[in-house]
């Protein structure tokens, strides 16, 4: 009998291959948190249960999902706008299986694309769907209007968080913003770096009881990562400690979480084109 995790993993990969991918934007409300490395890591852990995944690294100004992970890429996502490229020419992969689509600083002309430009992108990113389970957005820290767009256009947001106040105020300051903006929004916290899941639970009670109050809503506890010194060392050496350290406190959180959104994702409806059409107009235009 198969594990546990490798169900999960080709039912919703059954399901994939005919509604398409689960589209998840991660995002904090500051810089420093670890965002991509959580990313990169819950990446890794999903395609280690047997799931499809690719991963846009949508920080524009900062893009650097391919140098924690080691990687040089030869193109990036404006050879696709401005030159011949594909998306699959583009595509970088990385450990497991899992493909990255690289962004690029110089990406300003986004603004200026022509409606046939538009179009060919969202066909290339719909030509994703049978072979995607999970399409993970790495956006930037912040809330900028390209942030706010991918969260908006985005099935679901994850806000990563970190137990020290302005990490924790910046986290409401994001989760704020977007439930303004729809409010019906599935948003989910993990809190990065902390002692253990009892300091977790606390800053998600801070961040949540004040949403309750505020915003009249809440947002979900997805889990936490530990404070671990293999992240550093694996961060050092362009490697994930969930694929180097996969025993390591850190690990096996990662591989907890991963489990968490996949069971959580059970039963709801993947991307069709029309999330595709939103989150790229959303965020060209």
């Amino acid at each position: 009998m198969a594990p546990e995790g490798a169900q999960a993993g080709a039912a919703v990969s059954n399901s994939a291959a005919t509604r398409g991918p689960r589209v998840v934007a991660v995002t904090s409300g500051k810089g420093g948190v670890g965002k991509t490395n959580v990313v990169a890591n819950l990446a890794f852990c999903l395609s280690e249960i047997g799931l499809k995944v690719v991963v846009l690294d949508a920080d524009f100004g900062l893009a650097n999902i391919d140098v924690l992970l080691g990687l040089a890429p030869r193109f990036h996502l404006g050879h696709v706008l401005f030159g011949n490229k594909s998306l699959a020419d583009i595509m970088v992969q990385g450990p497991r299986g899992i493909r990255i689509i690289p962004a690029s600083s110089g990406l300003q002309k986004l603004s200026e694309l022509t409606t046939a430009q538009k179009n060919y992108l969202v066909r290339s990113f719909a030509d994703l769907d049978g072979d995607t389970d999970y399409f993970l957005i790495d956006t930037a820290a912040g809330i900028s209007n390209n942030v706010v767009h991918f969260l908006l256009a985005a099935q679901e947001v994850i806000v990563v968080s970190a137990p020290e106040p302005t990490a924790i105020v910046d986290a409401y300051a994001v989760v704020k913003i977007l439930l303004s903006e729809d409010p019906e929004k599935n948003i989910r916290l993990l809190v990065n770096s902390v002692r253990n899941e009892e300091e977790a639970r606390e800053v998600f009670r801070q961040i949540n009881s004040v949403v309750k109050r505020f915003l009249n809503r809440e947002v979900f506890y997805l889990g936490h990562v530990e404070r671990d010194p293999h992240v550093a060392q694996a961060v050092r050496s362009q490697v994930l400690v969930a694929q180097c350290f996969p025993e390591a406190p850190a690990g096996r959180c990662f591989r907890r979480l991963a489990h968490a959104m996949v069971r959580e994702n059970a039963g709801m409806g993947a991307a069709g084109g029309l999330v595709w059409e939103r989150l790229l107009n959303d965020w060209i235009n």
